[in-house]
């Protein structure tokens, strides 16, 4: 286990920060989830590079790479990458098929070893989960112990590894736990976390993306404390409203609370806009399955079956086509949404046509009995 505790870096009372309340935060993330649990059933896939996710079929499959393990981003493969680039870059890699019902498992006694730790839980996904130990903690670095314990805990009961932050809120501590990777334990003080935050590049924050940091960029914004002492008023002129959140998040407010409570919603997606148009179809229909398989990811996490698949075309003229195709029969078969989607896109991708947007929503949601509602 890899360790840092921030809480001897020295900073100026101007820069701490003070909470509604004290608050002591942990984030936990399980390292290249399903990779590792690839691993852990079949042992001997350990050291070599491994992509999960799909078939390259000798580097001609179609979708995306889900994960891989650290092996295989070493020749530069990372989620979200088409499979078949990742082949070019790493044929010899050991490429499997996502086993979803062996994640979810997984992940379920992962998060109720987790929820026993927690006064307040909030499950992300099938690999992250917050937790609020106030009550127990009064500063993050006190929770350390409980970091160590949570990390041994997991490693015995499930063969894997993760890496956690602690911190005086959920920004912090998600930022923290991505320092170290992997296996990694990351403490950051309150009175730090302006120390913590200013040396990272300004794409660390979480909601900046690529569009967004490039805008920073041209500004002359590079870190995340650039981003803090930068004009809030230019900021709002830039980014409207989101100007005055990006300001506050790069000083480390954030008041947000770990919450799991069931917020009930009547569809699921995801969508992407292109830093640049796309006319490449081969290109758009690897994107629409990547967001499709985020879709599914989500459902399967929450064991919900869908019924009515959308498909949100936006072309580089602005104009946006949707359509809708119900099914007879709810599933929750990652090919059943890839294949309806792949069906809504066709005529829109084989126009002569630039893209700007894709993306794909499923409603008509059934949820099994027994299990959380989409958060």
């Amino acid at each position: 286990m890899r360790r840092q505790q921030l809480s001897s870096i020295e900073a100026s009372p101007a820069g701490s920060l003070s909470t509604p309340r004290k608050r002591v935060i942990l984030h936990v993330d399980m390292d290249h989830f399903f990779s590792a649990i690839e691993e852990r059933e079949n042992p001997g896939l350990k050291g070599k590079p491994l992509v999960v996710g799909a078939d390259p079929k000798r580097g001609r499959g179609r979708g995306v790479v889900k994960t891989c393990n650290y092996e295989a981003r070493q020749y530069g493969i990372h989620s979200g990458m088409p499979v078949s680039q990742a082949w070019e870059l790493c044929p010899e890699a050991i490429y499997v098929r996502a086993n979803y019902s062996l994640y979810v498992e997984t992940s379920k006694r992962i998060m109720s070893l987790l929820r026993r730790h927690a006064d307040a839980f909030q499950r992300w996904g099938l690999d992250e989960a917050f937790l609020d130990v106030s009550s127990r903690f009064t500063t993050c670095e006190q929770a350390t112990t409980l970091g160590e314990n949570i990390k041994y805990q997991l490693f015995w009961q499930e063969g894997l590894t993760c890496s956690i932050g602690i911190g005086p809120n959920k920004l912090i501590a998600k930022i923290a736990s991505d320092h170290i990777k992997p296996d990694g334990l990351t403490v950051v003080a309150e009175e730090d976390v302006r120390a913590f935050l200013a040396p990272l590049p300004v794409r660390r924050l979480l909601w900046v993306g690529q569009k967004t940091e490039s805008r920073f960029l041209t500004m002359g914004i590079k870190t995340i404390g650039d981003l803090a002492a930068f004009s809030l008023a230019t900021l709002v002129e830039k980014f409207g409203v989101m100007g005055t959140r990006y300001h506050q998040w790069a000083q480390g407010i954030h008041d947000s609370e770990v919450s799991g409570r069931k917020r009930t919603r009547k569809s699921a997606g995801h969508e992407i806009t292109f830093d640049e148009n796309v006319e490449n179809r081969h290109f758009l229909q690897n994107a629409l399955d990547n967001l499709s398989q985020r879709v599914h990811e989500k459902l399967v996490s929450r064991n919900y079956l869908f019924k009515t698949v959308t498909v949100k075309i936006r072309s580089g003229d602005f104009q946006t086509i949707t359509k809708s195709k119900t099914l007879s029969s709810h599933t929750n078969r990652l090919q059943d949404l890839q294949k309806t989607v792949n069906e809504l896109s066709q005529d829109s991708l084989s126009q002569n046509r630039t893209i700007r947007l894709v993306g794909v929503r499923v409603s008509n949601l059934y949820m099994l009995k027994g299990q959380k509602t989409l958060a």
